[in-house]
């Protein structure tokens, strides 16, 4: 059993979609396309401003996604742009990872989250689903102003827990993630809870797992 688990936060610990669902019934028939957008847009600009050789922080980001997404869905009142983006910062963990993290803990396994969330946001998310004693280690990627996949934010985890690359179980659910965690030399665990096929094929993840329990297996 590996001894320092690392985790994505958005979409591996925290549902992304939960802000959405908490206004499902004011934003209406375009709430799931919305939160779809949200979230494409939000991960497109981190690579594309990457690529560019710029760093804005990832709330400025989410901030930005959110408006663009606003935009292309006019029926949704722009009104609730306030609580979508409140909602956010208190996104809902998923059921299986309180068990998970306590299981790690239990067993002696240093559990650390690194994410291209920015500090604010992560305390936040952290804080509201009660997880705060749970980890060793909350890492941003706003320390290096670069965002995942590239390799000097995977850096922030052999630096900040003093180990090396195949000392760490990286654990996500975004496949490109796990590519980029693969290439830094990373055990890798993907999280496949929605059964999407696979990618990046030339970098496997070490395990592919439908749920964050299968740690514990």
């Amino acid at each position: 059993m590996q001894s320092t688990y690392v985790f994505d936060a958005y979409g591996t610990l925290f549902d992304v979609h939960a802000a959405i669902g908490r206004h499902r019934d004011a934003a209406g028939a375009d709430a799931e396309n919305l939160s779809q957008l949200w979230r494409t847009k939000q991960l497109e600009y981190t690579w594309t401003l990457t690529l560019a050789g710029h760093y804005l922080d990832f709330w400025t980001l989410t901030e930005r996604a959110l408006d663009y997404a606003l935009a292309r869905f006019p029926s949704i009142d722009r009104s609730l742009r306030a609580d979508l983006l409140d909602a956010y910062l208190r996104l809902d963990a998923f059921p299986d990872v309180r068990g998970t993290l306590a299981g790690l803990k239990s067993r002696g396994a240093r559990v650390a989250i690194l994410s291209n969330g920015s500090p604010s946001m992560l305390a936040s998310a952290v804080d509201a689903a009660g997880l705060r004693a749970l980890f060793d280690a909350v890492l941003s990627v706003d320390a290096v102003r670069v965002y995942k996949p590239r390799s000097d934010a995977y850096t922030l985890v052999t630096t900040n827990l003093g180990v090396k690359p195949q000392e760490v179980a990286f654990v996500s659910s975004n496949r490109w993630d796990i590519m980029g965690a693969t290439t830094f030399g990373f055990r890798t665990f993907w999280i496949n809870r929605s059964q999407m096929p696979d990618e990046y094929e030339p970098f496997p993840p070490s395990q592919r797992l439908t749920s964050l329990a299968g740690l514990l297996s």
